[in-house]
C-alpha cells in the first residue's frame, strides 16, 4: 500500500472518530466544559509525552543532521504560510489570516505521520510543531488582534509543547534512557492522540451551524488557501531544496497540508472575535482534507 492510500485510509479512520464524537456531543455524553477538559489533557499531557518519547533515539551524526535540516525546512513552510495568508488576508481579516497561515500539526499531523511513515518520523516535525505554537502566540494573537501589546513571551515560555521538545532535545543530546515501566506508561497515553484529537474535532462540528457553514463563501476561501495554495508552494520549494530527505519532506509536508488548527477559535473566543465563523474554518478545513490531503500527497511523491 503506498503512502497516499496509507493516508487516506488514516483519514477515514480518524473521521470516524470524529464522527463519534459529534454523535456523543449531540447525545449529551460530552459537555462543552468536557470538550475542553479532552483539549487540556491532550495539550498538556498527550501531544506533550508524544514529542518526548519521539526524542529517546540515538544520538549519531544522521539524526543531528535530520533535527537541522527539519528545523531549516520547517522554517521554510511557515515563512510560505505567513506570506501567502497575508497577501490574501492581510490586516482586514484576522481570522482567516490564522486559519490559513496555522495547521492543525499537534492534533491532526501527529497522528498522520505516525500513521503512514511511522513513529519515529514524528521526530522530524517536532520542530515544526513548536515553531506553530511560538508563532501563534506571537503573530498570530497580532493578526487577530492587531494589537503588539498582547502578545506574551510568558505564555510561550510555558506552553507544554515548547517544554517538552526542550525536554525531549536534553533526553536526545545526553542520551537519557527512562526505565522500562515509564516507557510503557508513555507508549499507552500516546496512543491516546489520535482518538481523543478526533474526538474533540466532532465536538467543534457537532456546536457549528452546517447549512450556514456550506454556503459560506470565505470558508472556501480560506479552506483554497490552507490545504491547496500553500501545499502546492511547498511542494515546488521542496523540489529544488538541496538537502533532507524525502522521509523528512513528506512528514513536514503533511504538517503543512493539515487542517485548520483549532487555536484559531480558542484565540478568537479569548479576544472577543468572530469565534463562529473560527469554529467553522476549523470544521471545514478537517471536512475537505479528506479530499485534498491525500492528493497533495500523491502529487509531493511523484515531484519531490
Amino acid at each position: 500500500m503506498n503512502i497516499s492510500s496509507l493516508l487516506l485510509n488514516q483519514i477515514i479512520i480518524m473521521f470516524i472518530l470524529m464522527g463519534i464524537g459529534y454523535i456523543l456531543y449531540k447525545v449529551g455524553f460530552i459537555s462543552d466544559q468536557g470538550s475542553k477538559d479532552i483539549g487540556k489533557i491532550l495539550l498538556y499531557l498527550v501531544i506533550p509525552i508524544v514529542i518526548i518519547n519521539n526524542f529517546m533515539i540515538e544520538f549519531s551524526a544522521e539524526n543531528v543532521e535530520a533535527l537541522i535540516h527539519s528545523t531549516i525546512i520547517s522554517l521554510i513552510c511557515m515563512v510560505i504560510a505567513m506570506i501567502v495568508s497575508y497577501v490574501f488576508f492581510g490586516k482586514k481579516d484576522g481570522i482567516a489570516n490564522f486559519s490559513s497561515t496555522f495547521s492543525n500539526a499537534g492534533f491532526i499531523g501527529i497522528p498522520l505521520v505516525q500513521a503512514t511513515l511511522g513513529s519515529s518520523a514524528v521526530f522530524y516535525i517536532s520542530i515544526m510543531i513548536v515553531l506553530i505554537n511560538v508563532l501563534q502566540w506571537t503573530y498570530g494573537v497580532f493578526i487577530i488582534t492587531n494589537d503588539s501589546s498582547v502578545m506574551s513571551i510568558k505564555k510561550i515560555i510555558t506552553n507544554p509543547i515548547v517544554i517538552a521538545v526542550i525536554i525531549g532535545l536534553l533526553a536526545f543530546v545526553l542520551q537519557i534512557r527512562l526505565p522500562n515501566t515509564i516507557t510503557t506508561v508513555f507508549s499507552h497515553i500516546t496512543s491516546l492522540n489520535t482518538p481523543l484529537a478526533m474526538i474533540v474535532s466532532g465536538v467543534y462540528l457537532a456546536q457549528s451551524d452546517l447549512k450556514a457553514m456550506l454556503v459560506n463563501r470565505k470558508i472556501y476561501l480560506v479552506s483554497l488557501m490552507r490545504l491547496v495554495i500553500i501545499p502546492l508552494i511547498t511542494i515546488i520549494i521542496f523540489k529544488f531544496l538541496p538537502f533532507g530527505s524525502i522521509e523528512l519532506k513528506l512528514a513536514i509536508l503533511i504538517t503543512a497540508a493539515c487542517p485548520v488548527g483549532s487555536n484559531v477559535a480558542i484565540f478568537a473566543q479569548a479576544y472577543n472575535k468572530d469565534y463562529h465563523s473560527a469554529v467553522e474554518q476549523v470544521c471545514m478545513t478537517t471536512i475537505l482534507c479528506l479530499i485534498t490531503l491525500p492528493i497533495i500527497i500523491m502529487l509531493a511523491t511523484s515531484i519531490i
